[in-house]
């Protein structure tokens, strides 16, 4: 029996529901499937230690789950999610796999290093970079959006992929891969979402350049374009109507759930990706990235 796409997971309408940013999952109604019960390994990045930004949920609890899955090693990089972190901690640890938690500010170029040098000292190699942590903030008018909004929606989207990036570049070794999280809002932005939308735009065009610049090196870059996913993200950043019918937009009519987004994260991680450099994976529910 074949499983109809349209309805692998619920679909809209949501209840209505609003949280303070930067959002929790325990709150969220229907709750988000990250894989927990479904996600099957087979060895494919055994022995390798990846870190990832938001590794606390959604997209990022839900790439961690996959990569323990496939034998890795996981550095979760949060904000101050703890509980949430934990709980990603405690999947990745029930997968056999060595989680390390690290709460802290990536807008920060030191603290971004002072991932890179974590990473080194608690395993000695760092194989894999998901850059997948990002605020977003919605606004109907240009003259609601401050310049710290914009700044802060810069510095942790985009800045901190380049802060870390160069820092993981420097002990990466032929074979590893970088992961960059861009978005369907990078081709069809939502102004409603013009400073976040503007940098997955810029994450697009970083991936491509950084793939070029460090393909001699023997290291790949690649991003992956989620569409509308559920993840507290959006609870806490949109208002409740506009929760309500997330997803309903997509040709398959519902929002995507972050274990749909983990093969992918996964596929481009491992060897079997080892001719695909500076490409972008659209997992958007069949909207078009044109």
């Amino acid at each position: 029996m074949l499983d109809d796409p349209r309805f692998d997971a619920p679909r809209p309408p949501q209840p209505r529901q609003q949280q303070d940013m930067p959002g929790h999952t325990a709150a969220m109604d229907p709750k988000p499937d990250h894989g927990e019960e479904t996600y099957r390994g087979s060895g494919r990045l055994q022995g390798r230690v990846a870190l990832i930004t938001g590794g606390d949920s959604g997209i990022g609890r839900a790439v961690a789950i996959a990569f323990a899955r496939e034998g890795a090693d996981v550095i979760i990089s949060y904000y101050d999610e703890h509980d949430d972190a934990a709980e990603t901690g405690r999947w990745v640890k029930n997968a056999g796999r060595e989680p390390l938690l690290i709460a802290g500010d990536i807008c920060e170029e030191a603290h971004c290093r002072h991932l890179v040098d974590r990473a080194m000292e608690q395993f000695g190699r760092l194989d894999i970079l998901v850059n997948n942590a990002a605020h977003q903030a919605s606004f109907a008018d240009i003259a609601d959006i401050t310049a710290e909004e914009w700044d802060i929606t810069f510095r942790t989207n985009i800045h901190s992929q380049f802060y870390l990036a160069k820092a993981a570049i420097a002990v990466m070794k032929p074979g590893a891969s970088i992961i960059n999280t861009s978005s369907i809002n990078a081709k069809d932005p939502n102004p409603q979402l013009l400073a976040y939308a503007t940098t997955k735009g810029a994450i697009a065009n970083f991936t491509a350049g950084l793939a070029g610049m460090v393909a001699e090196k023997g290291i790949r870059v690649n991003a992956v374009a989620p569409g509308p996913i559920w993840t507290p993200l959006i609870p806490s950043t949109m208002p409740a109507e506009k929760v309500e019918s997330f997803g309903s937009n997509t040709p398959l009519g519902r929002a995507g759930q972050p274990a749909e987004l983990a093969p992918a994260y996964v596929m481009l991680a491992s060897p079997e990706s080892s001719y695909i450099t500076g490409a972008i994976i659209p997992v958007t529910g069949g909207r078009l990235m044109l």
